[in-house]
């Protein structure tokens, strides 16, 4: 198979650190990058999960929710202790 040569652009840090550590692997960036196409084309797929790092709607609403208690306290009961919360919240099961 003959080979091509290909450029890319990459964050000057991020080529280092990918590079000291590919070499603890043995290998090189060309390998690595080599190896992730290889896999990309025989999974017809990118070979790992791509996310935001953001929280999904259930934690953003408790976020919400912890910012609203801190900016008022006031608003919602506290407890001394766990055992007295648990005490309130199993009342009825008793």
């Amino acid at each position: 198979m003959a080979k091509v040569s290909t450029n890319i652009s990459l964050d000057s840090d991020l080529k280092k650190e990918a590079t000291e550590l590919l070499s603890d692997f043995g290998m090189d960036l060309s390998t690595a990058v080599s190896i992730f196409l290889k896999q990309m084309v025989r999974e017809q797929r990118i070979p790992f999960v791509i996310k935001r790092d953001q929280p999904n709607a259930s934690t953003m609403r408790a976020l919400k929710e912890l910012a609203d208690m801190e900016k008022h306290p006031e608003k919602y009961k506290s407890y001394a202790s766990a055992d007295e919360l648990f005490d309130e919240v199993f009342a009825d099961e008793v």
